[in-house]
């Protein structure tokens, strides 16, 4: 699938959009798709609550390089919290708040300048899009 720039990053921000209705299988479809596509750069926390049942998804960490993204669900009926930080040497030394389609638009850039640049990448990218 050869696609252009552009093209390429508004398909990846759809595909990572799809289905925000509800927000724990999102959640759990946006952590199998980034760690099928980015499995070293991408930390998956669960919910881990003595004697609970639930072990959702409470928390998505993609990096690229010093850019670390953050997408956090505390509890249900809660909204999102998106966050994006600067590290540098595994310090982190800036983090903002930004808004949930921001935050899937650059990781939508990032993820096709990832694929640019690699093989194996844009393999699992292909089949994040399927």
């Amino acid at each position: 699938m050869e696609l252009d720039g552009p093209l390429q990053v508004e398909l990846l921000a759809a595909a990572l959009r799809a289905n925000t209705s509800d927000v724990g299988a999102f959640m759990e479809a946006l952590a199998a798709k980034l760690k099928g596509a980015l499995p070293d750069q991408t930390v998956i926390i669960r919910h881990n609550a003595l004697f609970s049942r639930d072990h959702s998804v409470k928390e998505i960490v993609v990096a690229f390089g010093e850019q670390q993204y953050t997408l956090r669900h505390e509890k249900q009926g809660q909204p999102l919290v998106a966050a994006h930080a600067t590290r540098v040497r595994g310090i982190v030394l800036k983090t903002e708040s930004i808004p949930v389609p921001q935050w899937i638009h650059e990781i939508a850039v990032n993820l096709a300048q990832e694929a640019a640049q690699s093989v194996q990448t844009r393999s699992a990218l292909e089949q994040f899009l399927l």
